[in-house]
């Protein structure tokens, strides 16, 4: 006889099916989710229509198009996104040809694969809390198949049950096991998707649109106090190449080692930085970073991760505002005073007017700042297009510009003084959260400021944006005004956490259990478990072993003894009235049997007691009723307890 699947196994199946694989709709081509989509639709309408399913030969027409659709889509069945692609099409296919019990399993088992997936592209605690929702969908599809009298109500109850079972063991084993590192992995990380950040060009208006996206770039937390608002610069690429128009990085490899290592004073600030995923080897630290384990920091005093740049990683860090980085070598020094040619004359003629070269850097930087300041600049985040001699169109026409223009503007000028100087860029700022204690950088808090080697001090970081906007630098960006006008907006005065609006105390709760979540669960790596395991005296694998058998076997126990218990189930509340009738009975002498029924039992009585005939009678009637019959009523019960405590023998 051929295997029928039930509606019910069938709607089950299916549903879960479309839930685990709804969010691939943003991941995988949209030809192959719309192929996929179809032969689950395909399917349902088959629940109702059996005679509309597919031939066998059918079915292997379907599976050439979608070898065909995969090929012209991904060119590959290996990396992350062709093998999702092959899993979600292999299940579509495989829905159209189910044939026996087996069938259901194998389609199961893929979906659960296909719901793994998921996390290879997004990891935050509400994809796991919606894959262990749809999980238990479709573990209740398996106890519906295997369920005699399949009840939709029973089956999810019985999954919540065996998720929330095995939810102790998982915990275990994941705090336990031994980690396996990303590398082994590697072949899997093959993010095609665009992530917006800095680059190794700076071109005009660049970070002008990093300052409408919100997205998210790395979270720090101090250790104590964090520093203040004008002194949360975090360090990224120099630019110090240009050809007039943009500025680029030079090229560090076999510069690592400065003439003088940076000799730190005053306060220093540890910290937790958590990097987002990007395209760059890049860790923004506060300026200048002192101690980074980990990483390596080249010649121009930038830190840089060997870590694959697309995964999400944490790193300890120390940083100390305070610094002298000493001398300059000739290369260098050559490098920072790069002109594309020779400067304009009225670009010279300003120059002189500054009191450039015959008098000291200092000086010459001093008035530079003032003329920013008074000479009618302003700061927008949408100036007009300088593509011809950017510099000069800026200083003497448009005099309305981004953080880059200054900061271009004001390296340019140093250098035709001849003073070494070049631009830097990275962030500023960044937005307290109250509830965690923790800054969040986003790309909107990109920044370029300048920084000028100085006989004595070494290399000095000089933002001439403060002197047109000290409120960027001292208040901040807001970044959701900011996003939502497209001008320039600056947080107010920061507010402590009770005098926070009902719905920004919830917008940062949520952002303080995404960190703890990033940090503890999704961060949970070989060096964090070996810290971990360290504070708990577990310095061995020996060690490790014996805390391993004696969890999963303390945990196996305890479920066991909970699945293998008397299943008492609360009795019902006229039974338990009637066996205290029967109770009674006994003490006179009537002898109540497994087995007798309640028309048996009282007739006994009766014949025992004749002169009780009349209320054995009705605490019989009144317990039938609320037993075996339909019409029994709300005061039924009432009753039959007060005619029980009445009787008396």
């Amino acid at each position: 006889m051929p295997f029928l699947p039930s509606t019910r196994l069938m709607l089950f199946m299916l549903g879960s099916i479309g839930l685990i694989t709804l969010p691939h709709a943003w991941h995988i081509p949209p030809i192959l989710f719309s192929f996929f989509t179809l032969l689950l639709l395909w399917r349902l309408l088959s629940v109702w229509q059996p005679r509309y399913l597919p031939s066998r030969f059918g079915v292997f027409l379907l599976m050439l198009l979608g070898i065909g659709l995969l090929y012209s889509q991904q060119h590959s069945v290996f990396g992350r996104d062709a093998g999702t692609s092959l899993f979600v099409v292999a299940l579509g296919l495989k829905l159209l040809e189910i044939h026996g019990r087996r069938d259901v399993y194998v389609i199961v088992y893929l979906a659960f694969i296909v719901a793994v997936t998921q996390f290879l592209y997004e990891e935050s605690i509400l994809m796991a809390l919606y894959i262990l929702l749809v999980c238990g969908v479709l573990l209740a599809t398996l106890i519906t198949q295997n369920s005699h009298t399949p009840q939709t109500l029973a089956a999810l109850k019985t999954s919540a049950a065996i998720i929330l079972q095995s939810l102790p063991l998982a915990l275990v084993l994941f705090v336990l096991f031994p980690r396996l590192e990303a590398p082994h992995w590697s072949w899997l990380d093959d993010d095609t998707h665009a992530k917006s950040g800095l680059s190794n060009t700076l071109e005009p208006g660049s970070i002008a649109e990093l300052s409408l996206s919100p997205e998210l770039v790395f979270r720090v937390k101090f250790d104590g106090e964090m520093p203040p608002p004008a002194q949360r610069y975090w360090r990224g690429p120099v630019y110090a190449n240009t050809d007039g128009i943009s500025w680029r990085a030079p090229p560090v490899l076999g510069r690592e080692n400065n003439p003088d290592q940076p000799v730190f004073t005053g306060t220093t600030y540890d910290y937790t930085l958590m990097m987002e995923p990007q395209k760059q080897n890049w860790v923004f630290a506060l300026e200048m970073p002192s101690q980074f384990d980990g990483l390596r920091r080249n010649g121009l005093y930038q830190l840089i991760t060997s870590k694959n740049p697309g995964d999400r990683a944490e790193y300890r860090l120390s940083s100390s505002p305070a610094y002298n980085t000493g001398g300059i070598s000739k290369s260098e020094r050559r490098e920072s005073l790069q002109l594309p040619g020779k400067a304009s004359e009225k670009i010279v003629e300003l120059v002189k007017q500054l009191q450039g070269r015959p008098a000291s850097p200092e000086l010459f930087i001093a008035n530079l700042l003032q003329y920013f300041r008074q000479e009618n600049f302003h700061y927008t985040l949408s100036p007009e297009a300088m593509p011809d001699k950017p510099i000069e169109t800026f200083l003497f026409e448009r005099r309305a510009g981004f953080c880059s223009h200054y900061a271009t503007a004001f390296v340019y000028l140093l250098r035709v003084a001849e003073i070494p100087a070049r631009v830097v860029g990275g962030y500023q700022g960044g937005q307290i959260n109250q509830v965690g204690g923790f800054l969040e950088i986003r790309q909107a808090d990109a920044h370029a400021w300048a920084e000028a080697w100085l006989e004595g001090r070494g290399w000095v970081r000089f933002d001439p944006t403060a002197a047109i906007a000290p409120e960027r630098i001292e208040r901040g960006v807001n970044v959701d005004l900011q996003i939502a006008s497209g001008a320039v907006n600056f947080s107010p005065v920061q507010l402590d956490a009770k005098t926070l609006s009902w719905l920004q105390r919830g917008r940062q709760l949520w952002q303080s259990v995404d960190y703890n979540w990033q940090r503890w669960v999704i961060n949970y790596d070989t060096v964090n478990q070996k810290a971990f395991l360290q504070s708990l005296g577990i310095d061995s694998f020996v060690k490790l072993g014996y805390w391993l058998v004696i969890s999963v076997a303390g945990i196996g126990g305890v479920v066991a003894w909970r699945l293998l218990r008397p299943n008492r189930r609360r009795q019902d509340p006229a039974l338990r009235l009637y066996r205290q009738f029967c109770t009674k009975l006994a003490k006179a002498g009537l002898s109540v049997d497994i087995g007798d029924g309640p028309q048996t039992v009282a007739e006994r009585a009766k014949k025992l007691r004749p002169d009780l005939a009349e209320t054995i009678e009705r605490i019989t009637a009144l317990y039938i009723r609320l037993s075996y019959q339909a019409d029994s009523e709300a005061g039924d019960l009432q009753v039959l307890k007060g005619l029980v405590a009445r009787f008396r023998v």
